[in-house]
């Protein structure tokens, strides 16, 4: 009896563990990166953004990172950003549904071109989330590019931060795990 409910608990790890493995890491731009004149809007077009994956921007210096709205996005308005980064190396982890505007807050680069739009969908092991806001998207599959990440911190306005790390929130390692060991004491005293 032992035996099984070992083979049981390994299963159910095993599952558990490949399920954060289902999220994808974007390179903004693959090789080229975040930059002036590239076609961020051919880039996105053939991918299916989810709930759970990450954008991640490589760029100089002298370009920023700026999560803003729509209507911002449309007229390449600065100064109103939801959250803004210089380092580098921007992940921007996508955790609600809808679209996304992000535009480099230099003056004339988004004009230029350095401005992205990507339609995020609800999906994979997410909560449900707030109404999508209008926008296009893609349903076409790809394969992205995965990068290794470096941490940086996103500052706003009113003093928020996103940042690439879960700090303050619960590993999905680790809530998937405590989800397998409840499994597994529920599975031992049926």
């Amino acid at each position: 009896m032992a035996l099984s409910d070992v083979c049981i608990l390994c299963v159910l790890v095993a599952i558990n563990m490949a399920l954060p493995a289902l999220a994808k890491v974007y390179t903004v731009g693959d090789t080229s990166g975040w930059a002036i004149g590239a076609d961020y809007g051919t880039w996105a077009s053939g991918k299916t953004f989810q709930v759970g994956d990450s954008l991640v921007f490589n760029y100089g210096a002298g370009h920023t990172v700026d999560e803003v709205k729509e209507s911002d996005y449309k007229s390449c308005t600065t100064g109103n950003s939801l959250s803004t980064d210089s380092s580098g190396a921007t992940t921007i982890p996508l955790k609600t549904a809808g679209t996304h505007y992000f535009i480099c807050a230099v003056p004339g680069h988004c004009s230029g071109g350095m401005k992205l739009s990507v339609d995020v969908k609800a999906g994979k092991a997410s909560a449900p989330s707030a109404t999508p806001s209008p926008g296009k998207g893609s349903s076409v599959s790809d394969t992205p590019t995965t990068t290794t990440p470096s941490s940086s911190s996103t500052t706003t306005p009113s003093s928020t931060t996103q940042s690439s790390s879960s700090a303050g929130s619960i590993s999905p390692v680790v809530a998937i795990l405590s989800v397998s060991w409840v499994s597994y004491g529920v599975l031992r005293f049926l």
